[in-house]
């Protein structure tokens, strides 16, 4: 069946709804870190037993790095739904670019505390909130997303005081850093952080088989009853993508839409090398050949 391709730098006129031609409940391969479509591959999996290990044990400073779109930001999101509110209090950072005159002021912020004043009461706040919560059984964790956009080399020792906030036998804050492999090789460049770390975990991409299970599982989440890809759409799905996530869910998401508009039952490994000649913008593609 034949059918015509928008070019990926086209605008389309309208959002079609492929959800109902396929049967499903709602877009599996959507690029939001929703907890409900974690798949626990062996390397997500890897990744979470280290992150909750880490926060569970109150190591200090933990960190997950891995490539862009690899899933970093929906795995902290999954960990963070795996911790009971009876006994975590977790702030969340996504925006860590903000001044460094500002920055302790969103840690506190995120933690429910007034964040204004001098430095000196912000620190002092601060400390009494980490001795409350320790006081009454709750362990405090600070999550700093996209970690390696912190532009200033200053915010990073205002990292690495936060782990100060100790006692004789247990850290009070629990530093949780989430960022691309450049993170690891600027605080590696700062010893007296680097040391601090107690646990570093970098996520790869997926393998063709991970890339499978990646797949299905994401459509199942959806309510999918049905065989949509082929065994060798798959397998182009993750030579194209090279195992990367956020590409993975491009391309399927492209592969179901054009599916619904052409009327097709099966998505097939021509189809999906269609698509992906045609539609998937050129940076993804050069993106996987600059990490293969």
């Amino acid at each position: 069946m034949s059918f015509n391709v928008i070019e990926c730098d086209r605008p389309v006129a309208h959002a079609s709804l492929y959800e109902p031609y396929w049967g499903l409940h709602g877009r599996p391969f959507e690029n939001v870190p929703d907890p409900k479509f974690y798949v626990p591959s062996v390397i997500h999996e890897s990744a979470m037993a280290s992150l909750l290990y880490g926060i569970q044990s109150r190591k200090g400073i933990v960190m997950l790095t891995g490539e862009i779109g690899c899933g970093k930001t929906l795995m902290t999101r999954a960990v963070i739904l795996k911790l009971p509110r009876a006994q975590y209090e977790i702030g969340l950072l996504s925006n860590p670019t903000i001044p460094g005159n500002e920055f302790l002021g969103e840690v506190l912020f995120q933690l429910g505390v007034n964040s204004g004043g001098t430095r000196v009461e912000q620190l002092r706040r601060l400390n009494d909130q980490l001795l409350a919560n320790y006081q009454q059984g709750i362990d405090t964790v600070v999550v700093v997303d996209e970690a390696q956009a912190i532009e200033q080399d200053r915010l990073f020792e205002e990292l690495r005081l936060l782990s100060n906030f100790q006692l004789n036998d247990r850290f009070l804050l629990t530093l949780v850093l989430v960022g691309q492999p450049e993170l690891r090789d600027r605080i590696a460049q700062i010893p007296q952080l680097a040391q601090r770390v107690a646990i570093h975990y970098h996520m790869a991409r997926l393998d063709r088989a991970d890339t499978k299970a990646y797949i299905l599982t994401r459509l199942a989440a959806a309510g999918c009853t049905q065989h949509i890809f082929s065994s060798g759409a798959m397998s182009a799905i993750f030579q194209r993508s090279g195992g990367v996530c956020r590409l993975i869910n491009s391309l399927c998401d492209l592969c179901l839409y054009f599916g619904s508009v052409a009327g097709v039952r099966h998505v097939r490994r021509a189809f999906v090398e269609r698509i992906a000649s045609k539609v998937l913008c050129r940076q993804g593609v050069r993106d996987v050949e600059a990490l293969s």
